[in-house]
């Protein structure tokens, strides 16, 4: 059975994904209060490469069924990276690094290999992402390059972040109830609407080293269009997917440019731009398929 083209892991892709976002927060801030990240000088939203990447963790394995076995998460909350990388030493029976004594290597190159490649297959995020594996009791094993790289999302006008006072009926602390307060106030940021734009680009060479296969494809095509479902806060609002759209080569190296092909996505205002985008439906999204580069395959994921 013929593969399709944009499930390939033997060629190089570069993918557009669009999102939006309704009255709501796509990545606070922590150093701002949480305020709604954005490029002081143009005022457009940002949402970062770390934010997005950390959505796809939290879904691909909803979407794997009962294959968890390969999609293990790596970089997950509640538990210590250190841990789990001494794991790919232990399952072999190699002895681990000791710390503060003078580093010493305790595995030949080819067993780090081993230990990559065992790392690769029991993580997901490790064999889409890359990591860094030289830490701790094992700095032999160096660090992967992940073949999928995902850029900052902007948004494609600039937003005004909204901060809302918020009130609760009740006290954090019993000391404050005591002496007769009976409300706490509070704060969260909004954005009213945002349309996001991001890029990811895949390196068939790297994939090849990290054993992505087209099953992994299936299932990120598959996040990407739901992880916004199944990522529902208050703070965020209602956020989904509005394209995605994908630029498939004939081979590893590719066939044209990056940017010749994403630039082809082009995003623009369906209403009168003195008044601010609150739906998707003041935008227009056109895609230039016309004429494409020999070897070039275009597939319309969402559209």
């Amino acid at each position: 059975m013929t593969t399709a083209v944009h499930l390939d892991p033997a060629v190089r892709h570069d993918i557009v994904l669009l999102f939006d976002i309704t009255d709501g927060n796509p990545n606070g801030d922590p150093d701002a209060g949480n305020r709604p990240r954005m490029d002081s000088e143009t005022g457009h939203g940002l949402m970062t490469d770390v934010a997005i990447k950390r959505k796809i963790r939290d879904t691909l394995p909803l979407a794997c069924g009962d294959d968890i076995e390969r999609y293990g998460i790596f970089v997950e909350a509640g538990y210590a990276l250190n841990t789990r990388l001494e794991e790919a030493y232990e399952t072999h029976g190699w002895e681990l690094e000791e710390q503060g004594k003078k580093r010493q290597r305790t595995i030949t190159p080819e067993q780090a290999e081993q230990a990559r490649a065992w790392l690769c297959h029991r993580y997901a995020d490790i064999r889409l992402f890359g990591a860094v594996l030289s830490v701790g009791k094992t700095n032999a094993l160096g660090q992967i390059r992940g073949p999928f790289q995902v850029t900052m999302a902007r948004s494609m006008e600039p937003i005004v972040p909204m901060d809302h006072a918020i009130t609760r009926v009740t006290q954090t602390r019993q000391a404050d109830i005591d002496r007769g307060e009976s409300t706490e106030m509070g704060g969260k940021w909004t954005v009213p609407y945002g349309l996001y734009r991001a890029e990811i680009s895949y390196s068939a060479a790297r994939g090849t080293k990290t054993g992505v296969d087209t099953r992994d494809f299936e299932l990120l095509y598959r996040t990407l269009e739901m992880m916004f479902d199944h990522d529902r806060t208050a703070s965020r609002g209602a956020m989904c997917t509005r394209g995605l759209y994908a630029f498939s080569h004939a081979d590893a190296f590719g066939n044209a440019p990056a940017h010749k092909l994403t630039e082809r996505v082009q995003v623009t205002r369906a209403t009168d731009q003195a008044e601010p985008a609150r739906r998707f439906g003041d935008y227009t999204v056109a895609v230039n398929d016309a004429a494409l580069p020999h070897g070039v395959t275009l597939t319309k994921l969402v559209s």
